[in-house]
This record gives C-alpha cells, structure tokens and sequence, in this order.
C-alpha cells in the first residue's frame, strides 16, 4: 500500500510548466513565412489557369465563320472547362489563406482544413494535367493538318492556353505538396503545425 507521504523529504518535485497555446516568436514568423509561400503558389495557380482559361476564350474572336473555334473540339472544352474549375478552386484558397494569415485560424475546423486543401489539391492538380494533357495531344495533330496553316493564330493561342495551364499545374503541384507536409504534420503530431 502506498504512503500518502511523498518519499523525497516531503517536497513536491518540480513540474515544468507547460503552456499548450505557446508558440516562440521564431516558430511564429516560420509559420507565418510558410502560410505566405502557400498563398503565393495558390496566387501563381489562380493567375496561371485565369490566363490560360481567357486565352483559350480568346481563340474565337475571328470574324471568318468557318474559322476553328475553342468549342469546335472537344479536348479543348476540356482545357476551358478544367482551367475554369481550378481558377475558381484557386481563388476560394487564395481567401481561406489569407484568412489563416489574418485571423491565425482555419475556416474549417483544422482535421477538415487539412484533408480538404490536399485532397482538393490533389484532385484538381491531376485534372488539370489530364486536361491539358489531351490539348497538347489536339494541339499536335492540328499541326500535322492544315488548319494552322491556315489559321495560325488559332493554333498559337491555344499553344499559350495549354502551356499555361500547364504552369498552373506546376504551382498547384507544389501547393499540393505544402499542403501534404501539413497532413503529415497532422496525422504525425495532431496539429498542421510543423513547429
């Protein structure tokens, strides 16, 4: 049976206070430069896919009927529609991180947070590549005929459309990849904190 004595003389050892909201001013200003490199690449993937959505809209301003348009194919449909979703997915982020820079909270609940931006990443980083993918595929053989003999303007617009979806890509790629490292922070010390 035990005592209801400590066994050291009588004195209580000493405790460590711990505080479970301290951050140090250095994991501080980290944290904050990592939320701003978020919002930087989702800046980039907003800016790219917009562009690259407005360029391939553009393609169609020729006032020759029987000139190609954007919505004559259907992989460049895809390129539209796949560079609208990412530019409207990039944007709602854009706010949710400059929320989290604000306010130092998530608009979410944080385990909702987390898994919502990677898999949302995710999903929209293959999308877009896919989406691209088939227009870089159009692209080529439209070359090997004699449409962008004809209408070379055409063609070149929807060069610059493609590749700049795929610039998108590259910046959703590596806001993919911070925001991965915030699940593996998550799932490995119970915060999305890496500090």
């Amino acid at each position: 049976m035990r005592s209801a004595h400590p066994q050291n003389g009588g004195e209580t050892p000493y405790q460590i206070p711990t505080h479970p909201n301290f951050q140090s001013t250095v994991s501080l200003r980290k944290l904050r430069r990592f939320n701003y490199l978020i919002l930087i690449f989702r800046i980039a993937a907003f800016s790219s896919s917009f562009a690259s959505f407005v360029f391939m809209l553009t393609t169609s301003r020729d006032s020759d009927p029987s000139s190609p348009r954007w919505y004559h194919f259907d992989a460049f449909r895809l390129v539209v529609g796949a560079n609208a979703i990412v530019a409207i997915y990039s944007l709602f982020e854009m706010v949710a991180s400059v929320w989290e820079i604000s306010r130092g909270s998530t608009l979410f609940s944080e385990v909702l947070q987390v898994w919502f931006d990677f898999s949302h990443d995710q999903v929209f980083a293959y999308l877009l590549l896919s989406a691209d993918s088939a227009g870089t595929a159009l692209a080529r053989v439209l070359k090997g005929m004699d449409t962008c003999t004809a209408w070379s303007a055409f063609c070149i617009e929807t060069d610059i459309a493609i590749a700049l979806g795929f610039v998108g890509f590259l910046f959703l790629g590596f806001s993919s990849v911070l925001s991965g490292f915030r699940v593996a922070c998550f799932v490995i010390k119970g915060s999305r904190f890496h500090l």
